[in-house]
Parts: structure tokens; sequence; C-alpha cells
């Protein structure tokens, strides 16, 4: 290590991060994101790293990785505030602790363990974001950056999505052991990684072959209002000032007719797929925005569409409150063909920063029906891959999203059907909708913004799979976080040295004729 700091050049080293910054800014899970900017990225921070002081390059890390976040907000058009911009901070922090953790345990270990500290420690961080942070997977997964490798996604079925990001990692750390010291051994760690590599794309491609195909299926439309209707709304509540509770407390003459008009289009819709022989007909997140005086009212409306056309229909409310603390609800209400409510489902995980809606208790619902059985959650609630481990064989997701950001946010969220091994449906009041069988495949897209008919129809299969990662969970990810622990108090008690040759010796207090004889 100390023998890498000193042939590197000053200006190579801060090259290395300049472009090592600018490779990771398109690898951020937004909508400019260049998959093999994923790889190459921690390849030269991580050289970076390696060739300067712990203490001296990790504040630069720290950096890059608040420059990837700040640039990920900008282009999703996230817009800053003071929650934002404290998580962005917190989590370029908890990215940046596997670079140091490599910085200070790459020379106090034996080889193989070095090159295993990054990558454990990369998984490690990105299951810690999601089980501590309100951001869930929106943010800090490598896996999002790699949508459409349908191949290497497979393996998040059984290792979840912190497993994506340790394959990335371990690229890193294994080209830089023979960047660092080429040799025989650092070259042998190298082809032990493209074979486990090499069989992860295979297996990947195996299960996509030779899964089950022309099983029964379902017709699932998702249905969003026509843009003329989402305009008249948008311009009623554009002209009250303030919120939620100005538009509650306003008279309900200013925002009746638009939010009456919304439904009625809805219904209108529904009733059309169900005579083209749609099963279950799906409303985006908040597709009805409602008074809570009218909600009772609106609710019945759908009950009597769905027991009129025969169908399945799940719709999202949105419900303006004078009551504080959140001034309204964010729930989906799902209804039988017989009219009745099967469940009522409040959002578990409102988006930090932006809603201030009261969390529901994030028990995902689920119903036994002659298509499988059904479940759902709302929008952001797909980032948060321990919610999403639930036995069902079609996920419904009603979002609403916006342009900058919704075709990202729906290809995030087909990763939690190749883990969960179901269908999931994700319609999309603003943004991207799209169907996807369990293996992550394409069954169905429309994007609001380049259509003139806000309707995706898609014959999605009635039964999913048990996969290992739905039996097993986050093992994986705990596993990988023991491995640092592990790795971090056997680099302190018994630290080990490279010598000459590439081989190990334990050092000793005293011990110079080991070294001499190396």
């Amino acid at each position: 290590m100390d023998d890498a700091r000193r042939k590197t050049p000053t200006w190579a080293r801060y090259a290395l991060l300049i472009l090592g910054t600018a490779a990771m800014l398109f690898a951020v899970g937004g909508r400019w994101d260049i998959p093999l900017a994923a790889w190459i990225s921690p390849v030269l921070l991580l050289r970076f790293a390696r060739t300067g002081r712990a203490w001296s390059a990790a504040p630069w890390i720290l950096l890059a990785n608040l420059a990837a976040a700040v640039f990920w907000i900008d282009e999703s058009a996230m817009g800053f505030n003071a929650v934002i911009i404290a998580g962005a901070a917190a989590l370029s922090l908890l990215q940046t602790l596997p670079f140091l953790l490599d910085r200070l345990l790459a020379g106090r270990l034996r080889p193989w363990m070095s090159v295993l500290t990054f990558p454990a420690a990369v998984a490690g961080s990105e299951f810690l974001i999601t089980l501590l942070s309100p951001f869930g997977t929106a943010y800090g997964s490598r896996a999002v950056t790699q949508y459409g490798d349908l191949p290497l996604l497979q393996v998040t079925s059984i290792i979840g999505s912190y497993g994506i990001g340790f394959l990335i990692a371990w690229a890193a750390s294994a080209v830089n052991r023979f960047w660092e010291r080429p040799s025989r051994r650092s070259a042998r760690s190298a082809v032990v990684y493209v074979a486990v590599l090499s069989t992860v794309l295979l297996c990947g491609g195996a299960r996509l072959a030779f899964s089950p195909g022309g099983g029964a299926t379902v017709r699932i439309a998702g249905i969003s209002p026509s843009r003329e209707a989402t305009e008249a709304l948008q311009a009623a509540l554009q002209r009250i000032p303030g919120g939620r509770r100005d538009v509650a407390a306003a008279p309900p003459s200013a925002v009746r007719p638009a939010m009456t008009a919304v439904e009625d289009d809805l219904l209108a819709t529904t009733r059309r797929e169900a005579e083209a022989g749609a099963r279950i007909v799906v409303w985006p997140e908040e597709g009805v925005k409602t008074l809570e005086a009218d909600e009772p009212a609106a609710i019945a409306k759908a009950r009597q569409e769905a027991r009129t056309s025969g169908v399945y229909l799940e719709i999202g409310l949105g419900v303006y409150s004078t009551a504080a603390p959140a001034y309204g609800r964010d729930e989906t209400v799902f209804i039988g063909p017989d009219g009745r409510v099967l469940w009522t489902y409040q959002k578990a995980h409102p988006i930090p920063g932006s809603e201030t809606f009261t969390p529901g208790d994030g028990r995902v619902p689920v119903v036994d029906t002659p298509y499988g059985r059904i479940a759902n959650v709302i929008c952001y609630d797909a980032d948060f891959p321990d919610l999403m481990r639930v036995r069902a064989d079609i996920m419904l997701v009603p979002a609403h999203d916006w342009r900058e950001y919704g075709r990202a946010h729906t290809q995030k969220a087909s990763l939690r059907a190749i883990e969960g091994g179901y269908a999931l449906v994700r319609q999309d009041a603003e943004g991207l909708s799209a169907a996807f069988d369990d293996k992550g495949r394409v069954l169905a897209a429309g994007d609001y913004f380049t259509t003139d008919r806000q309707t995706m129809v898609a014959d999605v299969p009635t039964r999913g799979v048990t996969t290992v990662y739905d039996l097993v969970g986050d093992a994986f990810a705990w596993l990988c976080l023991l491995a640092v622990a592990a790795l971090t108090i056997l680099g302190i008690v018994r630290p080990y040295r490279h010598v000459p040759g590439d081989r190990l010796r334990v050092r000793r207090p005293g011990d110079l004729s080991a070294a001499k004889r190396g």
C-alpha cells in the first residue's frame, strides 16, 4: 500500500477521483443512468482511496458521494428541502464507509480477505440504508442501475438486490488488487471473480430460458384519468393557495366538480376495459382525489361499477381532510366483483420531506382470488424490499410520479418482482406504467407523456414462484455485515502484512527476521 502511494503522482490520483466521480453521476438510479458506469466508478474511486492516506482520502470520497446524491436529486426533479439535503448527506457518509474500511484494512488482512472486505461493506451499507433510513432503495442501490440485464438480476431471487452491489464492488476490489500488485496470486483472484460472475450470468440466463411459460393468465387493465380531466383538476387545486388543509377547508364547489369529473372518467374507462375482457382493473395512486365528506360516496360508486362490470377493482384515493397533522390519507380500496370491499390499505412509507400522511401499519394485504393471490402496496412502498416480501402471485402497485422520475421509479420496482417471485403491475398516474412477470420481463408498458390513451393492458400470469430470497430474506446482507465486523476485528487484533514475493507473514512485535527472510 505504501509502495502504491509513493508510485502514484498526485495529478494521477486526483484524475482518478474526478473520473470516478463523473462515472458515479451516471450510476445513481436516475433517468440518465449508464449501467457500465456503476462498474467503472468504484474501480477508480477505490484506486484513489488506496493510493492516499485513509483519513485524507475519506473526505474526498464523501464529497464524491455527496455530488452524486445532489446530481440525482436534481436530475429527478425531487426539489431541495432540509429533509432531503440531510438525507443525502447521511447516505453519502454511509456510502463512504466501505472505502474507508477497505483503505484501513487492505494491508492488514490476508489477500483473499482483503479482496472481500470492500464488497461485503458495500452490500452491508446498502442494506443499512433500507433498514435505517426512510429512503429505501430509492437511492443508494447499485442493483437499480442494472435494469434490463435480466440474467444478472436473477441473482436477486436468491440473495436480494444487495447481491448486485456485492458483485459490482467485488469487481472493483479484484481489479485493484491486480493493479496494485500484479502477480499470479492477484491474477488468480481475478479469475475466481470472473468464474463466479460467469456462473451467475449463466444460471440467470438458464432461469430465463427454461422458466415455464404458457400457464394461466388474467387480463389486467391499469387506467389513469384522461389528460384533460387531470389538467382541469390540477388547475382547480392550484387556484386554492396553501396545502391539503386549505383544499379541504375551501368551498366544496371550488373543487368538487373537477374531482367528480376525474372519478367519472375512471369509472367509464373501467367499464370499457371490462367489456374488452379485463378481469382486474387498477387505478393509480390518488387516482381519485376527494374531500373527506365525499369519500363514502366515491367508494360506493366504485363498488357499484365493480359489481356491474364483474371485475376486481382497485381504486387509489387521495383524501383531503382538515384534521392535523396529516390533513388527509393516501389509500387504496380493493373491491371484489360482488361489490364487497376486500381491503383498505394506507401507504406505509410516505415520501420523506414531501408527504405528511400518517403511515399505515405496513401489513401488506393479500386475498385469494380465482386469479391467484393478489396483494397491494402504494408507489414508494415498493422501494422497501422487506415490506415487499409477501407470498403473492400478483402484486398491484398504484403510483403517482412525474416526468423526470416516473420511468426510473417503475424500473426499480421490477426488482421486487424478481425477488418476490410474483408478477407486478405498476400503474403510474403521471409516469411510466408497466407490468412485469416474476423474472422481471416486461409484459406491457405505457408512458403517460407519450400517449393520448392512458390505459395499459397486460395478460399477467396467475401463478408466481417461491424464491430463495422469499424464504431466507436478508440473510446474505446480514452475513455481509457480520463479515465486515469479523474482518475489522481480525485486522486490528491480528494484522498481516504483505512482503516481497506476494507472501504473507504475521507481523509480531520485534519479529524483523521474518520480514528479512521474505
